[in-house]
């Protein structure tokens, strides 16, 4: 079962339909709390120093300002679930600042 079954479907068409920058951090900023917002970004940061393979969870938890529990949560996200949505967007983000480079 994907998360998009999980997840409710008008939810998931309303990321859809967000075409800009300005469109996502309004519809970011609406939706969730302040700190609901912190804690998606802090999420990300993690996945994304994981992914750089450089530091131990303990300095990605430092450097992140999150937990090691949280990194320890996003690693097995990263590595282990079928949902792939981190590899999926850290993927396509590599790419295309690599093309835009």
């Amino acid at each position: 079962m994907t998360i998009a079954r999980k997840a409710e479907p008008d939810l998931v068409d309303a990321v859809l339909a967000l075409k800009t920058r300005g469109e996502a951090e309004a519809f970011l900023a609406d939706l969730l709390t302040p700190g609901e917002v912190k804690a998606f970004a802090e999420r990300w940061r993690v996945a994304q120093l994981l992914d750089e393979g450089k530091l131990s969870y303990r300095e990605i938890a430092e450097k992140a300002g999150s937990s090691t529990a949280t990194v320890v949560r996003v690693a097995r996200f990263l590595k282990d679930m079928p949902y792939r949505g981190y590899r999926v967007v850290l993927d396509r983000l590599k790419r295309s600042r690599k093309n835009a480079a």
